[in-house]
């Protein structure tokens, strides 16, 4: 009979798929099984209450009271240690070792007493006579060879020796002086620039110039200061008696009563507070990043 769809090879990359467990189950809908399904069934656990705090037998969970180290035998340390001792004392063959006679202590510093043998004279302090010593005398002297390959080592060659040339004091400032003179010489010019490189927003130091500075203008004479003014004879004080003024009692003048005259009335422009023309205004100016960007 043709077998109708996929093969399990085909579907599931298996010879033939598994049976599965729940073959005939009724299908029960997730949303209407229970949280707990084992809390709906059989019996369910029944607490006997809380129990009061109390000495007795009821207050455990245990029915009786069990010991840590029930059924132990007692034991006393120090009774199995004698026990350990005798055993270890019956193993020897005979009694304890004792020595004939304990060490020998020295009288004083440097004795002998209680050592096998006297002292030595080998390691006597004493001063012993020597011979005197006779020197077996001297060798014969040779002149050994000169060490160098005599390029840049004085008296090795056949020939004569380097003559010897005294360096001047600051011999170096001389000869480099010497070179930025001779140097300066064979300039026909000065340094080459060229206009039309792209010059910066702001010059590096605005105090620097390559320019020669004009000659310093001779301000004008200053004119001396005029003198103060100064009276031949200082004010004289009126006492009362007038003695300061070129009449004794000024004159009498009858003066008439003058109505003053009252200021024309100006127009509106003429009252005008003069205010002066204002300043000139700024303008938006492209940063320094911007144009070293573009530029």
């Amino acid at each position: 009979m043709p077998m109708e769809g996929k093969s399990d090879m085909e579907r599931i990359g298996l010879f033939s798929e598994m049976s599965y467990v729940t073959i005939g189950d009724k299908y029960v809908s997730h949303f209407m099984r229970p949280f707990n399904e084992a809390a709906s069934k059989n019996k369910q656990m029944l607490p006997g209450g809380s129990k009061v705090l109390s000495d007795l037998q009821a207050g455990y969970f245990e029915p009786q009271f069990v010991r840590i180290f029930e059924g132990e035998a007692y034991s006393n340390p120090v009774q199995l240690r004698r026990r350990r001792r005798l055993a270890e004392s019956k193993k020897n063959l005979g009694n304890a070792f004792i020595p004939s006679n304990g060490d020998k202590l020295p009288c004083g510093l440097g004795s002998y007493y209680g050592t096998i043998g006297g002292p030595y004279p080998y390691f006597s302090a004493q001063v012993k006579a020597k011979e005197r010593y006779i020197s077996p005398g001297k060798n014969f002297y040779t002149n050994p060879g000169k060490k160098g390959s005599g390029y840049g080592y004085a008296n090795l060659t056949i020939g004569p020796e380097y003559p010897h040339e005294a360096d001047g004091y600051d011999l170096e400032r001389i000869n480099a002086k010497k070179a930025h003179e001779l140097h300066k010489r064979l300039l026909k010019g000065g340094a080459f620039k060229l206009n039309l490189y792209p010059q910066e927003y702001f010059d590096a130091n605005p105090y620097f110039t390559d320019r020669p500075l004009p000659p310093a203008k001779k301000l004008p004479p200053k004119k001396p200061a005029p003198r103060t003014f100064r009276p031949s004879s200082p004010a004289k004080k009126a006492g009362g008696m007038k003695a300061g003024t070129f009449d004794p009692f000024p004159s009498y003048s009858v003066g008439a009563y003058v109505i003053k005259k009252s200021m024309a009335v100006t127009s509106h422009k003429e009252q005008r507070i003069f205010r002066p023309p204002p300043g000139p205004k700024s303008r938006p100016i492209k940063s320094i990043i911007t144009l070293n960007a573009t530029r």
